[in-house]
């Protein structure tokens, strides 16, 4: 199955980002790809560096955007993953992943479970926790075990995924440095970004899928300098080895080809899953063992 990685900066205005997505995506689909993913937030500015009730206006148009996204993969004939900003009812609203088939239908959705809240993440002001649990998506491609961003620290989220069946993890992502931070700390984080995703192929058994943006976007607010999104979109196989990675700066187009009998193979001379102590880990839903 051949994928696509929409790795872009943001434009500031909403039409000319979405605009410029579109363009990429009708050449990825051109290309072959069947299963397109974007990064999170993918229709703004990154808007949660500062804490402004400005900011959701731009859940008003959820409805409308759904409809939009959902004539794009019909337009097509691919598997689109979105993340978009829903506005549940007034005062409620989520980070969350839609997913639409080949015919334009939903798919499923994903609100997003782990919510930050670091300087220049406010996401906590913004979203609240979702409640649709950890579900793996079914799509004509396959299910798609589809996560956001956050998420992406916590293994737990991607082992239930795996566990109910998800055949690929797919992360929307939206991070990156602080130009202040020294060049030591910046590989730092980016090494462990990086590491803790491909960890997730690797205890699973399962291709991971990380699409990021780029760009420098200045914190509206001016309280801090903004941020440096550091891209390295990537895709790895079940044993965590990557087999698409993209750089730090560039818009780009992230090709990659899964081969989900990969999975069986791996699985067979790794079986994690087989030797899991499932009656000795009750102690995982307690927030520390004091």
């Amino acid at each position: 199955m051949k994928i696509a990685l929409i790795q872009q900066k943001s434009y500031k205005i909403k039409q000319a980002t979405i605009d410029k997505t579109v363009g990429y995506i009708q050449k990825a689909s051109k290309n072959g790809a069947e299963l397109i993913v974007l990064q999170e937030l993918h229709q703004t500015e990154y808007f949660c560096q500062s804490e402004d009730t400005k900011f959701f206006e731009y859940a008003s148009s959820w409805q409308d955007d759904i409809k939009f996204w959902s004539s794009i993969a019909k337009k097509y004939n691919i598997v689109l993953v979105t993340s978009l900003f829903e506005e549940r009812t007034a005062g409620l609203y989520h980070n969350t992943a839609v997913v639409f088939d080949r015919d334009g239908s939903v798919a499923g959705k994903y609100r997003k479970m782990h919510i930050p809240d670091d300087p220049a993440f406010y996401e906590k002001f913004y979203f609240t926790e979702g409640d649709l649990g950890f579900e793996p998506i079914d799509t004509s491609i396959g299910r798609l075990g589809v996560l956001i961003c956050w998420d992406q620290w916590y293994p737990e989220g991607a082992r239930l995924m795996t566990l109910k069946g998800a055949e690929i993890l797919i992360y929307p992502t939206a991070i990156g440095w602080f130009d202040e931070d020294s060049v030591e700390e910046k590989n730092r984080q980016l090494d462990s970004w990086i590491t803790i995703q491909r960890s997730h192929a690797i205890a699973n058994g399962v291709p991971v899928v990380s699409c990021n943006r780029v760009g420098f976007e200045k914190d509206s607010s001016e309280v801090l300098d903004g941020i440096r999104f550091w891209g390295n979109s990537f895709v790895c196989d079940p044993q965590g080895e990557l087999i698409a990675h993209a750089n730090h700066q560039e818009e780009i187009i992230l090709y990659a080809t899964i081969d989900k009998q990969r999975t069986k193979e791996v699985r067979n001379i790794w079986p994690f899953l087989r030797d899991r102590r499932i009656d000795r880990y009750g102690d995982l839903v307690k927030r520390y063992c004091d």
